[in-house]
């Protein structure tokens, strides 16, 4: 949910005006509003504090100062390139790069070659290696004995650079410059020691005056700027407090509520499981002051479709698992950081889900012997209508969603605008909402169709009159038949490709158990009937099999059930998340 804000305009003398702001930040309850990004950003002085804020979050970053950082990288790429040229060396064998100088200063040149194994004539040269197909051979002196026709030579043969040292020597380089990089590291340790507690300190200050100036400069000067007039938003809870500290500071102040033309930034409070899938709601927006928080709605049906898509039990708890080392700094990825919660309860809603679709570690329960008969009772199986009962599911589950969108846009279309002005939804949700309700209680309630008859043509009339007739009160009733035509066109071309959209729950799921069991049957077919070594293989095939299709399965999971939430979901609820995060003015 949204927590109610005050408006709030604050008219302080010069004189108090930055003791004032000081109160008011120590306090740090009030998100002061600020002028346009332009007019802000172009004073030289926030650009200075801005860029400083940038190097200090870069520096931090990369954990040490360009040169040492630039001296690490080229001590790397040396030790990499030294091993690249012992690879090289290596099919030359163990040799003395001085006795090949001293080879050539007694007369004697060595011209090293290399020519495929089928071209090779052994009068050419010494033969040192055979590798990959390729001889490669070392021609004494530059001169070619008389019956060795040099061209031929030339021709079928590829002369390689003299090799500056033996391989051997290269790996001594290579321990070396090895040595000259843990000492580099040492020299970056040493810095982050003595440097980084300070740069953070540093951050925070410069991240504070650059609050500091964006108030300043978004701050109204008056009456030749004797009078300075502020104006900011405060949760409802902090209200009191507020209101004793300006009691206090004897400052003039309005207290009001916010409409619809101002930039009321929001505050959520969820509870604690919402709250996880705030970071999903942040991605696609924030909501404005005047929407519904989509965030409760979100957080039980993202669990839901990211379960179903992962649809295996022994997934789910893999997940458990990865989520609580996380948590709990057992597991270090940084991309992961602080998602260890939420992991985990995606683990635990697709441990659940997975065991009414049927599916353990690629093993379909239905089949499994161990699982208990009275839990198989529960594993959503067979046909309907001639159709899988869990696609039947899925497309359920999105009509369901689709038609919670609906309600959900009447409503909040309703607290914005008012009713007069939703007429138009709320005949589509009486449409078609209320006519899936009727049809539906009649089916079970095995009503007679003389009744089911006239309660649909009569939620049909109704809604007709609000679509086309009164979808706009006021306007020309030829122009709200027309835009009534057209959001009808919207409708029919929309909606079932959107129910459609949820056939997915159910596709990937499908394939994910299916990639699971293909797995399975490599490795029994792997370990036979009567197995000794065929132990390893098997474990391996399951090991690596498994931990690829979780990967994959957790990559469909979390992108697909975000699609249907923001383009499915949000665009039938009517949902913009065009709003701004309370921020508040604070240390």
């Amino acid at each position: 949910m949204i927590i109610q804000m005050k408006k709030y305009t604050f008219l302080v003398f010069h004189r108090d005006y930055e003791p004032f702001l000081t109160q008011l930040r120590d306090l740090g309850v009030v998100d002061i509003t600020l002028k346009s990004a332009g007019l802000i950003e172009n004073d030289e002085a926030l650009q200075a504090a801005l860029q400083h804020e940038d190097e200090l979050r870069r520096l931090l970053k990369q954990g040490a100062p360009d040169q040492l950082i630039q001296e690490r990288a080229n001590i790397e790429q040396r030790i990499a390139e030294a091993g690249q040229e012992a690879e090289k060396a290596a099919v030359w064998g163990d040799f003395d790069s001085a006795r090949i100088q001293a080879l050539k200063e007694a007369g004697y040149t060595l011209r090293f070659f290399v020519c495929p194994e089928k071209t090779y004539r052994e009068e050419w040269g010494i033969k040192v290696a055979e590798k990959e197909g390729k001889i490669y051979f070392v021609v004494v002196d530059n001169s070619i004995t008389p019956n060795i026709d040099n061209s031929e030579l030339i021709e079928n043969a590829t002369e390689l650079p003299q090799p500056e040292k033996s391989a051997a020597q290269w790996r001594q380089e290579t321990d070396h410059l090895k040595g000259l990089l843990a000492a580099a590291d040492a020299r970056i340790e040493a810095w982050k020691i003595a440097n980084l507690d300070r740069l953070q300190q540093e951050l925070q200050e410069a991240r504070q005056q650059i609050d500091w100036q964006r108030v300043q400069l978004s701050t109204d000067k008056l009456a030749d700027g004797s009078l300075c007039l502020i104006e900011g938003f405060c949760p409802i809870e902090n209200e009191p407090e507020l209101n004793a500290m300006l009691a206090r500071a004897e400052v003039y102040y309005e207290e009001s509520d916010p409409t619809q033309e101002d930039a009321t930034p929001v505050k959520l409070h969820n509870n604690k499981f919402a709250k996880l899938f705030e970071v999903f709601t942040g991605m696609y927006g924030w909501p404005t002051y005047g929407e519904f928080d989509p965030t409760p709605i979100l957080a039980p049906f993202y669990l839901l479709f990211f379960a179903m898509c992962m649809g295996d039990a022994g997934y789910g708890l893999v997940l458990i698992l990865f989520g609580l080392l996380t948590h709990y700094k057992k597991v270090n990825i940084e991309m992961f950081e602080g998602l260890g919660p939420i992991i985990a309860t995606l683990g635990v809603g697709t441990t659940i889900e997975g065991l009414f679709l049927g599916t353990f570690f690629g093993m379909p329960l239905l089949e499994a012997s161990w699982y208990p008969e009275s839990l198989k009772h529960l594993i959503i199986s067979g046909n309907v209508m001639g159709f899988d009962a869990q696609m039947v599911l899925a497309i359920g589950i999105g009509v369901f969603h689709i038609c919670l969108a609906m309600i959900v846009k009447a409503l909040c279309y309703t607290k914005r605008f008012g009713f007069a002005e939703t007429l138009s939804v709320w005949g589509w949700v009486l449409l078609i909402v209320g006519g899936l309700i009727v049809l539906s209680v009649s089916a079970l309630l095995n009503l007679p169709s003389q009744v089911t008859k006239w309660i649909i043509i009569s939620i049909a009339v109704i809604s007709a009159l609000a679509i086309y007739i009164f979808n706009k009160p006021g306007r020309n009733p030829l122009l709200n038949i027309g835009a009534g035509l057209w959001d009808t066109y919207n409708m029919a071309t929309g909606l079932l490709g959107d129910v459609l959209s949820y056939v997915r729950l159910y596709a990937l799921g499908l394939a994910g158990g299916m990639l699971g069991g293909a797995f399975n049957s490599i490795a029994l077919m792997v370990l036979g009937e009567h197995p000794t070594w065929q132990w390893l293989p098997f474990l391996l095939i399951l090991l690596f099999g498994h931990v690829l299709n979780i990967l994959m399965s957790a990559l469909g999971a979390f992108v697909h059930p975000l699609r249907l939430t923001f383009v499915e979901y949000f665009k039938n609820s009517g949902y913009e998340g065009k709003g701004q995060l309370y921020q508040p003015f604070r240390k």
